[in-house]
């Protein structure tokens, strides 16, 4: 419903590169003109009753109906969660079409036929899917190959093997007093890999016992 949402965050950083480099195509499609009469409407009432608008489903299958063989992606509170497992998913396909959904949601008829899959970012609500939308855009083309300068930047970081991310420093060594661990100091790589490993695993256990939690369960499937 607004494509303007859109036009500063595809131009800038990485997603803006990929786009002027050819890796990315991606294209913003305004669903007003495919609206209903001459005010072009977009909502109807819910029937049955209750508060807010429903998307309707005739102006989502016009705007759809030329994109049969892309991938069809409803964000929705109601989805399941983006995870980097989906963005890896995406990042495989051809083509993916993002569809951003607005009011109290879009009629159900349009999500059982139209769309493949519904995504949510989290257990809130938002005004609309556009947030959203650009979260998985700029997820999935990170990971395509050279808009990244370093591949291995987007394989070891959070989420990879079920942890997150080790914490990172830089110059300087010593600031107010703050030293980085002695142990990045050492020029000692394999030190420093189990390091990373350990600080990986007592991130996780701290600051995401969910993500532990499944990553145990894993390794024991007893």
């Amino acid at each position: 419903m607004f494509p303007e949402f859109f036009e500063s965050p595809l131009d800038v950083s990485l997603v803006g590169r990929a786009r002027e480099a050819g890796i990315v195509d991606v294209d913003v499609i305004a669903l007003r003109p495919y609206g209903l009469g001459r005010h072009q409407k977009l909502d109807g009432a819910p029937f049955g009753g209750g508060a807010g608008l429903v998307m309707r489903v005739e102006p989502l299958a016009a705007a759809v109906e030329p994109l049969a063989d892309s991938h069809k992606v409803l964000l929705s509170a109601g989805g399941h969660r983006l995870t980097q497992a989906t963005l890896d998913r995406f990042a495989q396909l051809d083509h993916v079409t993002l569809v951003c959904g607005r009011y109290e949601g879009v009629d159900e008829r349009a999500v059982e036929h139209l769309m493949d899959e519904e995504v949510s970012l989290g257990d809130y609500v938002l005004l609309g899917g556009e947030v959203g939308a650009l979260a998985v855009i700029e997820g999935v083309v990170r990971l395509l190959p050279g808009v990244v300068g370093n591949p291995e930047s987007v394989v070891n970081e959070s989420f990879r093997e079920g942890l997150v991310e080790e914490p990172q420093y830089t110059r300087p060594a010593e600031f107010q007093g703050w030293e980085v661990p002695e142990v990045l100091l050492s020029g000692n790589h394999e030190r420093i890999a189990e390091w990373r490993r350990q600080q990986r695993e007592e991130r996780t256990r701290q600051r995401r016992p969910d993500l532990w939690r499944e990553l145990a369960i894993s390794e024991d499937p007893e």
